[in-house]
């Protein structure tokens, strides 16, 4: 076995790799892609009509309700919008608005870490002013609709068909 004591042993060892090859202590490795190259994959990233929302979408029309798509004059820009009933649905992705991100934030650099907290503020800002203005707010995650999508249609239903004055659906866990 080599003498490690003159070199700072194993561990100094690994901490003098990871510095060559780019791991961030704690979190992942970095991007392995050029910044050109990322970018040119991150513009092809849906902000809307995602798969989840067509899916649930396509589930509620199916259930004979009716409903507006990215109303753009209400905070957030809603996915999913019941005017009369006053209910908004944003249908969210699980990486990009960091469902249970205390639990995997540290796997992320510093910049992704504060652009995805930063998406969450928004996202909590929208819901306050939303709810301020009398709107019923419904969350759906991405992995609830994959995992479940008629009881994310169900749960959309009920809300709608609450009478107006009720208590906001808030966040499914």
């Amino acid at each position: 076995m080599p003498d490690r004591s003159k070199t700072g042993g194993k561990r100094a060892g690994h901490r003098r790799w990871a510095a060559r090859n780019g791991v961030i202590p704690g979190g992942n490795r970095g991007d392995v892609m050029s910044a050109a190259t990322r970018s040119a994959l991150m513009s092809r990233i849906r902000g809307k009509d995602t798969k989840p929302e067509r899916l649930l979408a396509e589930q509620l029309e199916g259930c004979g309700l009716k409903f507006e798509r990215h109303a753009k004059d209400l905070a957030g820009t809603p996915d999913i919008v019941f005017r009369s009933e006053r209910v908004v649905v944003f249908v969210d992705g699980d990486f990009w608005h960091g469902w249970r991100f205390p639990l995997w934030k540290g796997k992320l650099t510093p910049s992704w870490q504060e652009k995805i907290e930063a998406t969450r503020r928004r996202d909590a800002r929208n819901f306050r002013r939303l709810r301020y203005q009398g709107w019923t707010v419904v969350r759906i995650w991405e992995h609830q609709v994959e995992s479940d999508l008629a009881r994310c249609a169900s749960r959309i239903m009920e809300v709608v068909a609450r009478p107006s004055g009720c208590e906001a659906a808030g966040d499914a866990k």
